[in-house]
């Protein structure tokens, strides 16, 4: 799991078009600030929010509110408070509604390299918006080996070990209709408690590489709706060598060869199916795929099989 940041630089490139963002102060240095993961975890106070010198938000937005605040304040306290906030690092600061910059707020961001930008944005649509983005760049994020799909709209994610046949039943899956999201090293961020969204590395936009023919370029042979940005991981349909030696009770006959895996702070459900000679793997992950709608949907064809049986030997004991 790799940990991530990001430098107030790189934060008002991405927003500044979005966020009309002016840079006001602190931009020889302040530029290289950076916000790690780990600062969000050790910090009690948000990653973005309203002015606060009790818990500094790591983005602090200055409103009119809080400007009319500092303004109250007599010249000592005005002087303490900003150095206050000044002395806790912040990556930046933001003034809403293309307000005035106070001179001695600019001085003292200039001095110790803070970021100070100005957007003609509200206070709550920069709140909103740097919230969301800087919780979903630090979001805990992993790099798993196999072939992310979108199969019948639900991100699955295809793994194995290395010559099972996950590249060749991808492209199969493909010209059945569903999408390519990212080969061989797809990146799943866990944007919500129960949310991991799945996307490909930049470097591997809409490639599939398959032993024998090499590395293609799916958009350009398919079409645009081939592949996919990104996708939301529902389930694993992992590939695997049959082992020879029967399994216990023979459960699996019903059920299928279900379990779990951890990913980061989730358990995503997976389904293991034997890779032998003469199987069309393409029509078994698409079964296996209605087969976790059904199930999520609280339909279960195996439990509905054993109430069958068991009702059908009541009435043969009677």
């Amino acid at each position: 799991m790799s940990a991530a940041r990001i430098t107030a630089a790189e934060l008002f490139a991405n927003q500044q078009e979005r966020l009309s963002l002016r840079w006001v102060a602190g931009q020889e240095t302040g530029g290289q600030r950076v916000l790690e993961a780990v600062d969000t975890v050790a910090r009690r106070p948000s990653l973005a929010g309203y002015l606060n010198a009790i818990y500094p938000n790591k983005v602090q937005i200055l409103g009119t509110e809080e400007l009319e605040w500092l303004d109250g304040l007599d010249a000592r306290q005005r002087w303490e408070t900003i150095h206050k906030i000044i002395d806790f690092r912040p990556l930046a600061l933001v003034i809403s509604k293309s307000q005035s910059c106070p001179e001695d707020l600019r001085i003292a961001a200039e001095e110790s390299d803070t970021p100070l930008w100005v957007s003609p944005r509200r206070g709550h649509e920069l709140l909103n918006h740097l919230q969301y983005i800087l919780a979903r760049t630090l979001a805990p994020r992993v790099t798993l080996h196999g072939v992310f799909m979108e199969i019948y709209s639900i991100g699955v994610l295809i793994t194995g070990e290395s010559g099972s046949g996950k590249s060749e039943l991808a492209l199969e899956l493909v010209t059945r209709g569903h999408r390519l999201v990212a080969d061989d090293a797809p990146e799943f961020t866990q944007i919500a408690p129960d949310v991991l969204d799945g996307a490909c590395p930049e470097l591997l936009q809409d490639m599939l590489e398959l032993r024998g023919l090499g590395v293609l370029n799916i958009r350009q042979m398919f079409g645009d709706t081939a592949v996919k940005r990104n996708k939301y991981l529902r389930l694993i349909v992992h590939l695997s060598k049959p082992s020879l030696e029967p399994s216990p009770g023979g459960m699996e006959r019903l059920t299928g060869d279900l379990g779990i895996r951890r990913v980061l702070d989730l358990d995503v459900p997976m389904i293991t199916i034997p890779v032998m000679a003469g199987r069309n793997l393409a029509v078994l992950t698409e079964a296996a795929t209605r087969m976790h709608i059904l199930r999520s949907k609280g339909i279960d064809p195996a439990a509905a099989f054993m109430a069958r049986h068991s009702h059908f030997l009541e009435h043969a004991a009677q």
